[in-house]
């Protein structure tokens, strides 16, 4: 990374550290946050069962919302699904100190970033954004360990295909870079002998996943849930 990159990364973590303590970083660029009932539910379920320390975070966009098995598919670990709408990677900066930090995990399985694509974020740009996310994870958070899951490739989204997999190859060289972070590839997993998405794999929506969907992902990011 060239110097003037370097300071650009820092800048925006500083603001974004800044912002957050202060409690206005808009990430849906509103004065009404998005998802702010879904977060208040989160926190009301603290209230009544705080989790442990030291679990297995999932958090991201609404593939980790949707994941009704989650805790049934690993029943050995201490999972905790704050999983929320139709989530921006800004979005989880901006809740992070109510939905991430509070826990102090030893793991985070995060999947983000297929949204910002296809609300006309670039490549570089959901990047950028995912950097100053895992910096700040990884100064309040040092003991703390990353997964990525990368983009999925979906039918629905079809026709962002070269974005998400620019997306996914310079988020991957990112994470490649740091020690305590780690890429799942789920994408190559999701296509057929043809370089399509499998249908069997997706809802009908044609955008998430189907019980056969998550049953692979579970195979997938089950090997990196090791201590």
């Amino acid at each position: 990374m060239n110097r003037s990159k370097q300071f650009i990364r820092i800048l925006l973590f500083l603001i974004a550290c800044l912002f957050l303590k202060a409690g206005w970083l808009s990430a849906a660029q509103s004065p009404a946050p998005r998802f702010a009932d879904e977060i208040q539910a989160f926190e009301e379920a603290d209230k009544k069962s705080f989790p442990p320390s030291g679990g297995v975070l999932f958090v991201g966009s609404s593939s980790i919302r949707l994941w009704k098995t989650l805790a049934e598919d690993f029943p050995r670990l201490p999972v905790i699904n704050r999983g929320f709408g139709g989530a921006f990677i800004s979005e989880v900066l901006y809740y992070a100190d109510r939905i991430i930090l509070p826990y102090k995990p030893r793991l985070i399985i995060l999947f983000i970033g297929g949204n910002d694509i296809a609300g006309g974020r670039t490549p570089e740009e959901v990047v950028e954004t995912l950097m100053v996310l895992t910096d700040l994870i990884h100064e309040k958070l040092p003991q703390t360990r990353l997964a990525y899951v990368s983009i999925n490739p979906t039918i629905a989204r079809w026709h962002l295909d070269d974005q998400i997999r620019k997306t996914n190859q310079l988020v991957r060289e990112y994470v490649d870079e740091q020690d305590w972070m780690v890429f799942i590839d789920s994408y190559s997993k999701m296509l057929s002998s043809e370089g399509k998405p499998r249908p069997e794999l997706l809802s009908e929506d044609q955008l998430h996943l189907s019980s056969e969907g998550y049953r692979l992902w579970k195979s997938i990011i089950e090997p990196y849930l090791k201590p």
